[in-house]
């Protein structure tokens, strides 16, 4: 008689039910009954994916007995259970072929001790891989549609500071994280307000303390400004609201990074991104998309975009061009005063960024008198649209005033000469960059590359100059 192992697992169980490895015991034991061989253990790999090379501990127990002789049998549910990799699948068949261990799976019995047994195996090893690459295409694509259209991604805890549809602003959380990041603007301390948080049990959404780490994430993430994050760059903005602006978020980026939406945020690396360059062909906005190891600008085309796929540029030369360009322009007071006599709104941009705190705080208002427990208390789905639409109309005409205020300041602070033009560029940062560019030139057209022509070609490129 055999003495058998029955292998179970299943690669997600989130709410912990186990009601997936649970059948598949039930199922091994009746085959194993039917075979004859006595079950010596379970190895039991609960909410393991073996696609994504995560550790298996009952597997390598698994592996640990088959070598010191305990088992001479293994059953699994599916050859898939044990692995979906082609190397893995080969490496436990040669520990079982040198064991002499048989392998019976509920659909079929394998006897990987036979070259047909093997052979079986590496085909149902080889489609269960397709399978998994294949649902991993069609999940990485969904996400990217998600996070294109700004949406929820899903999975995991709720998001400090929102609801658990993660869309509605938690207004007491939303409140901790705006005096926290005063605070942090003002000079004090991570840990000085962490300090202040454990005293007032200010927890996170699982229940624990913060830690510093933590902490940080969360303060410093795109999602605090209402912008969507998607695998470590900035996207677009979001379907929800910023508990912040997002001037606010990159000052405090700065401060306690010394960067403008650094490393996480890709929207921000690149200097004429936002609808400072289109597309020649079809007039869309090009977009960040790097492509092997180098920073990259496309016309992307699919699902929430509207481009035609026709274009792409190498970023590195064209910002350089572009910089060179507007020096140029801007070397002597000509220019300078004709955009500066296109507006004479000086401003101050900190009353203007109340305003639009002060919006935003509307606007979380009406999401919480719509979502108020008490009939009394809310507003119906219609009051709250209107509200909403009027609201985030007021708070674009602020962001476009603001807009205008920071271009003037800007400009209004210009050196004269050439010299003194590029050490101000080379000392600033991107957005003082990036307000100076969208001050003098209203857009850059890319035109598509000339074949042949495997370098940086200047005559693609056409600039539209505000004056």
């Amino acid at each position: 008689m055999s003495n058998a192992g029955i292998y179970v697992r299943i690669s997600d169980d989130t709410e912990g039910l186990r009601a997936g490895v649970r059948r598949q015991a039930e199922d091994c034991r009746e085959l194993c009954e039917l075979l004859g061989w006595r079950v010596v253990d379970l190895y039991e790999d609960n909410d393991r994916s073996a696609y994504r090379g995560k550790r298996r501990p009952q597997y390598e127990r698994m592996l640990a007995d088959i070598a010191g002789g305990r088992i001479d049998a293994v059953v699994a549910w599916h050859v898939d259970r044990l692995t979906r990799h082609p190397r893995e699948l080969e490496e436990f068949i040669e520990m079982a072929e040198h064991a002499g261990v048989q392998l019976a799976t509920f659909d079929r019995e394998i006897d990987l001790s036979t070259k047909d047994g093997q052979f079986h195996a590496r085909i149902l090893g080889a489609v269960a891989r397709k399978e998994s690459d294949d649902k991993s295409r069609r999940i990485r694509r969904k996400h990217e549609e998600l996070a294109r259209e700004g949406k929820v991604g899903g999975g995991g805890h709720r998001p400090f500071g929102f609801e658990t549809d993660r869309v509605t602003v938690n207004a007491v959380e939303a409140s901790l994280i705006r005096e926290a990041v005063e605070r942090l603007l003002l000079g004090e301390s991570i840990r000085s307000v962490l300090r202040l948080w454990e005293q007032e049990g200010v927890v996170t959404p699982t229940g624990g303390y913060w830690s510093p780490p933590a902490f940080k994430r969360m303060i410093l993430s795109p999602r605090i400004c209402g912008l969507r994050e998607h695998r470590g760059e900035v996207v677009g903005e979001a379907v929800w609201p910023g508990i912040i602006d997002e001037v606010t978020h990159n000052r405090l980026l700065r401060k306690l990074e010394g960067r403008v939406n650094g490393r996480t945020s890709s929207r921000r690396k690149y200097l004429l991104t936002g609808g400072l360059s289109v597309c020649g062909l079809c007039g869309a906005r090009l977009v960040a998309r790097p492509r092997d190891g180098r920073r990259s600008m496309v016309c992307a085309t699919g699902p929430g975009l509207a481009g035609c796929g026709g274009i792409r540029v190498v970023a590195e030369p064209f910002e350089e061009f572009i910089r060179s360009a507007v020096i140029k322009a801007l070397d002597g007071p000509g220019l300078v005063q004709v955009l500066n006599s296109d507006g004479d709104d000086t401003s101050d941009e900190a009353k203007t960024l109340e305003e639009i705190g002060r919006l935003r705080e509307q606007l979380e208002q009406a999401a919480a008198d719509f979502y108020a427990d008490d009939p009394l208390e809310s507003i119906s789905r219609a009051e709250f649209f209107a509200a909403r639409r009027v609201l985030e109309n007021k708070i674009e005409e602020a962001k476009s005033r603001l807009g205008t205020q920071t271009h003037n300041r800007v400009l209004a602070s210009l050196p004269s000469g050439r010299s003194a033009l590029e050490t101000a560029w080379e000392s600033a940062d991107l957005s003082w960059r990036r307000a100076l560019v969208s001050a003098v030139i209203d857009h850059v057209v890319v035109g598509p590359a000339v074949r042949g022509r495997n370098y940086f070609d200047a005559d693609r490129l056409e600039i539209r100059w505000h004056a």
